[in-house]
């Protein structure tokens, strides 16, 4: 049963990055599409770096150092948040060589194999926490949740405006969803024994590296190309408000 409860928690953690790609259900005017647009690249950008330098990379690297001491743990860190950086880069110009992919179509692939990476072992800490205690898997969950929403916004809007289709978006932000409860199961059935709580944080200070990059690369030109700043300022004002409630309350 515990099993079987953990899994459930972390599938409705993942699977709360659906929520997000609910925004391409409402209708905006043409002339104000591009405003959508820019307000909403810039409040993922302001979630993928807050996440990353309140939650993922200090939380993560405070382990390594608990596991490894100071030196090792703080190379491990640095190393782990370079690989991820280079990644970003070598997706990048891979997806550049495409010359017929819409910019924002390659936006959207490229945030959902960031938050596919991301949302892998925080499926596996969302389970081994519920399996634990379940309290505490709820509380963690919740607090998945709330960042996981603006997360499938991050993919789905993207994917949208370049494609005009909304299975498309939907289909894109349930993949990256979709990784959570699998990272969980994945967990379950071949690395319960084996999960560590360092083992996880290199592989969360790696995906701060990549979402740090990709929001500050990639997403901030994207966002910033309309030249409508107000909306910019606005997207940046509400990504960061709720970075700051994520982190005071949960």
């Amino acid at each position: 049963m515990e099993i079987i409860g953990a899994l459930l928690i972390s599938t409705i953690a993942g699977l709360s990055t659906i929520l997000g790609s609910a925004v391409i259900f409402f209708k905006f005017q043409d002339k104000n599409i591009n405003k959508f647009i820019t307000t909403s690249l810039a409040f993922s950008l302001a979630i993928m770096i807050g996440i990353s330098i309140t939650d993922l990379i200090p939380s993560s690297t405070l382990n390594l150092l608990k596991a490894y001491g100071v030196g090792e743990g703080i190379i491990l860190s640095f190393i782990s948040f370079i690989i991820g950086i280079i990644l970003v880069i070598i997706l990048e110009k891979m997806m550049k060589k495409s010359e017929k992919t819409n910019d924002l179509y390659k936006l959207g692939i490229l945030n959902m194999l960031a938050l596919i990476l991301h949302n892998f072992p925080e499926g596996i800490a969302t389970f081994m926490s519920s399996y634990q205690d379940i309290e505490l898997g709820l509380k963690l969950s919740l607090a998945i949740a709330l960042h996981n929403i603006p997360e499938g916004i991050s993919i789905a809007v993207p994917i949208y405006y370049a494609t005009k289709s909304k299975k498309n978006a939907l289909f894109k932000t349930f993949l990256s969803g979709i990784a959570e409860p699998i990272g969980a199961l994945l967990a379950y059935i071949f690395l319960s024994k084996y999960i560590t709580d360092a083992f996880i944080s290199i592989i969360l200070v790696f995906v701060g590296g990549i979402m740090i990059t990709l929001a500050i690369e990639v997403i901030f030109p994207k966002a910033s190309k309309y030249h409508l700043n107000k909306y910019l300022y606005v997207g940046l004002l509400i990504g960061v408000i709720l970075i700051l409630f994520n982190y005071w309350f949960f």
